[in-house]
């Protein structure tokens, strides 16, 4: 077993026993992937103040996170066909996030149902939806939602519309998978992984398939895919959602001060600076550029949380650091699982634990509630000077 210290190591485990396929579907942005690039390479330019002489002991990073009390501020963001990255992913994900104590992140389009997640933990873990034209089929997710002691709704909105993903098309990567000669015969190298999707009856997507109408079976899911994001979706729109669940609501997919201004002011519980991880809009700021203006413009109205981009306990570091309430992994997290299954995404949280435990000691603070601006070295303009 080769010697773990940071997530690269698992992401080179993870291209190993992954599927071309999915692993391209994790490690891809949209059309020139230069936003996709960008929310990792700008948290480079953001330097730490080393500080001594300083008492480090006693260092924790518990804190909460909409109320919650978690771990470390560190929470396993949505990510789709986690299923398909390792049999029954999204359980794997889910115990090792409970055990760890951080938050759980079920997508919409996971392979294993909200019901199956709910089956194999023992802690309310959120769930996340996208804005559907099938208000019937949102009504009946928020029910099953509630059914599964679900304590947060993590709304979508930065997906009204697909971000064109080049390798996602040329591997005929859709909802569901459009197999080819060549993808076929990829699978078949991946051994360990294709034991594991035969060990198991969770294939699909559980969430939907049987669930929304007319989708009886996987054929029939891409035609209710291609027409289910609602395109005319508004700040109204959200609001109705979030009385139609009636619980906690975190807005995901916030880059602009005035949406981060009407998303605290429709009255939601935290709203997550994200671009979808470089998927959606190609060309748009890295999101923790856009971090700082949002927080000085919402962050004494609204809890705001970051996502896009880390890939360490040092990036969690300098987003806490810039006024963020809690951050989200995905695809760190997802290396792990690819690489390792459920033992992998532990690990994957341990490396991000330890980085940000020791970091927080070397810059001269022991609480979560101590870290500020002040611990920095943000570059000027860093955020941009645009006209």
């Amino acid at each position: 077993m080769p010697v773990i210290t940071n997530i690269d190591d698992l992401k080179t485990i993870y291209k190993r026993r992954a599927p071309k396929m999915f692993y391209d579907y994790v490690e891809t942005g949209s059309w020139t992937e230069q936003t996709f690039r960008e929310n990792t390479s700008d948290f480079d330019k953001i330097r730490f103040r080393q500080r001594v002489a300083v008492d480090m002991t006693g260092r924790s990073t518990a804190t909460q996170m909409i109320g919650e009390d978690v771990s470390m501020p560190v929470a396993l963001a949505p990510v789709g066909l986690t299923g398909m990255q390792s049999a029954d992913g999204e359980i794997k994900a889910a115990k090792a996030a409970e055990k760890f104590g951080v938050p759980y992140t079920l997508s919409t389009m996971s392979i294993c149902s909200i019901e199956d997640v709910a089956e194999h933990t023992t802690k309310p873990f959120w769930f996340q939806v996208y804005t559907l034209k099938d208000v019937d089929f949102m009504g009946r997710l928020f029910e099953r939602a509630r059914a599964a002691n679900c304590s947060a709704i993590v709304i979508t909105v930065d997906l009204q519309l697909l971000g064109q993903r080049h390798k996602d098309l040329k591997n005929g990567l859709s909802a569901p998978p459009k197999l080819t000669v060549k993808s076929v015969a990829n699978m078949m190298t991946k051994v360990q992984w294709g034991l594991g999707m035969l060990g198991t009856k969770r294939r699909f997507f559980g969430n939907i398939v049987g669930h929304a109408a007319g989708v009886t079976d996987p054929s029939s899911l891409s035609e209710w895919t291609a027409d289910a994001f609602d395109q005319t979706l508004d700040w109204k729109r959200i609001e109705e959602f979030k009385k139609m669940w009636g619980g906690k609501v975190i807005l995901k997919g916030i880059l602009d001060v005035e949406d981060a201004k009407m998303a605290a002011s429709v009255g939601v519980d935290a709203i997550i600076v994200s671009n979808h991880g470089g998927r959606q809009l190609d060309g748009a700021l890295s999101a923790i550029r856009a971090l700082g203006p949002i927080i000085d413009a919402v962050g004494d109205k609204v809890e705001v949380h970051f996502d896009s981009g880390i890939r360490s306990g040092q990036d969690v570091l300098k987003a806490m650091a810039m006024g963020a309430k809690g951050t989200y992994i995905g695809r760190a997290y997802t290396y792990g699982l690819g690489a390792m299954g459920e033992a992998g995404v532990t690990k994957a949280l341990e490396v991000i634990h330890k980085e940000m435990d020791l970091t927080m000691g070397l810059c001269g603070r022991q609480k979560v509630a101590d870290l500020d601006r002040d611990m920095l070295l943000i570059p000027k303009g860093f955020s941009g000077e645009w006209e």
